[in-house]
């Protein structure tokens, strides 16, 4: 039965003490056991992440959505988790990093916790006690003890090696921290799953993943308590109200047609930037850049979202009828807006890790080069420099950059300015009528209700002036 519409929501937020202690594997488990017992999960996650969202995704059968607090003002992060919470029975979240990471050491901005504050949810917390027993009980304690306002409800174990392990360990969590657990991973369970640069390697390009997700679901119903979960998201309080301001009381009739590059090389999208451009009045068209050999017709707006170009550049390279048409496009006036491996796929083209170039659409006036280690990760406010599709100048926008690659700082074209630490220039406003906004910049649309509304309205705007379309 799903959640009732006045906040009732079934929720758990599954957190965990580090990065790496087995989050996404865990969450992933619970979210395929939820499924099988017949519930219909919506899975979150937190924080500025593309690529766990797909594996929760393709577990939950329902498009995970991000739940940032940096990002996003509270009202609208309610808002959005209530959005497509509600149509659910239960709602699992999957954490950041550990449970008190935020913005800096003492600002609890964009950490879990303050998102399972916002959402008044309990929080399961992973620990990995993998050399260690009774010390798991210090850490949980710690972690239950620094903030009040966390609804700290109970343990999952990763790692335990032997039956002993896990009775010592089990016994100094409920009887020291006052916490229960609620089951453990063993040890070399095989059901990690593959990494490379930026992380966990997309499910665009891992398959259906069918072997791995049966694995995953079978250890979790043996080794994980699924009843006392349920039972505990159960308990969840009802939601506070808010007063919705994302979405239109009623989803607008379809205006414009935006093309939306969907493929293994294109496929880092904040799912609600999708809900919010169709709320108001899209039409989303996918497109794949790698294997379409050119745009549909009647689009009026493109959407180059990030991803991997890198590891396709040569078969991006060979699509030449795809990038000739992108370019033709945009020459010819219409909004195409683009981010991180969008704005690589842009630029004149891409030297790789090896030093191999392979030529790009062409319309950022640089190559883009990839680099031995991370040039930036983190979020950003930027200063809107220019009057471009999604801002206006003068506006600051939240948002978040993690790249391997580099171009060139641009000059007179600009985005934006960041205005953390650097003080840099981002970002790329080109065309003819100013209607290309290319950055490393990944924005939610969350952030600022009109983001969406004015990519819209500039793809409306366009509509009609294109080759073969009426005036």
């Amino acid at each position: 039965m799903a959640a009732t519409a006045n906040g009732n929501i079934p929720r758990l937020v599954i957190g965990g003490t580090h990065s790496g202690v087995g989050k996404t594997t865990i969450t992933g488990g619970i979210v395929a056991a939820f499924r099988q017992r017949g519930r219909r999960v919506q899975p979150f996650k937190c924080g500025p992440d593309y690529i766990d969202p797909g594996y929760l995704t393709l577990l939950a059968g329902l498009p995970c959505r991000n739940l940032d607090s940096w990002m996003l003002p509270r009202e609208a992060l309610i808002e959005l988790f209530t959005h497509t919470a509600v149509k659910a029975d239960i709602a699992v979240v999957e954490g950041v990093m550990g449970l008190y990471d935020g913005r800096d050491g003492l600002d609890y901005a964009g950490s879990t916790a303050e998102v399972a504050r916002w959402l008044d949810a309990p929080v399961v917390l992973i620990i990995n006690v993998a050399k260690m027993s009774g010390s798991a009980a210090a850490m949980a304690l710690g972690y239950r003890q620094l903030d009040p306002e966390v609804k700290l409800a109970g343990v999952i174990l990763n790692n335990i090696g032997s039956p002993k392990h896990l009775r010592w360990a089990t016994e100094a969590v409920e009887k020291k921290a006052g916490l229960p657990v609620f089951g453990y991973l063993p040890k070399n369970a095989k059901i990690s799953v593959p990494e490379r640069h930026l992380g966990l390697v997309p499910t665009a390009e891992s398959g259906e993943l069918g072997e791995y997700a049966e694995r995953l679901t079978a250890q979790t119903l043996a080794t994980v308590d699924v009843d006392g979960l349920l039972n505990l998201a159960q308990r969840a309080a009802p939601l506070p109200e808010v007063s919705g301001r994302l979405f239109p009381r009623k989803e607008k009739p379809a205006r414009v047609n935006i093309a939306v590059a969907r493929d293994e090389a294109f496929n880092f999208y904040y799912q609600d930037n999708l809900d919010l451009l169709t709320a108001w009045g899209a039409r989303l068209t996918p497109v794949s850049p790698l294997h379409d050999a050119g745009l549909p017709p009647e689009i009026d707006g493109i959407y180059i979202g990030g991803g991997f170009p890198e590891m396709y550049a040569g078969e991006l390279e060979a699509n030449a009828a795809f990038r000739k048409a992108v370019a033709a496009a945009a020459q010819a006036g219409m909004p195409l807006y683009a981010e991180c491996g969008g704005l690589m796929y842009l630029s004149q083209g891409i030297t790789g890790f090896q030093n191999e170039r392979h030529a790009m659409v062409g319309l950022v006036p640089a190559w883009t080069a990839m680099q031995p280690q991370r040039t930036r990760i983190g979020y950003a406010t930027v200063s809107v420099l220019r009057d471009n599709i999604l801002g206006h100048k003068g506006e600051r926008l939240r948002g978040h950059l993690f790249h391997w690659s580099k171009l060139p700082d641009p000059t007179g074209e600009a985005a934006y300015r960041i205005l953390d630490s650097e003080n840099q220039r981002e970002g790329f406003v080109l065309g003819p009528e100013d209607n290309i906004l290319a950055s490393y910049l990944h924005l939610h649309f969350g952030s600022l209700p009109a983001l969406a509304k004015r990519f819209i309205a500039a793809c409306a705007r366009w509509s009609g002036r294109g080759p073969g379309r009426s005036a």
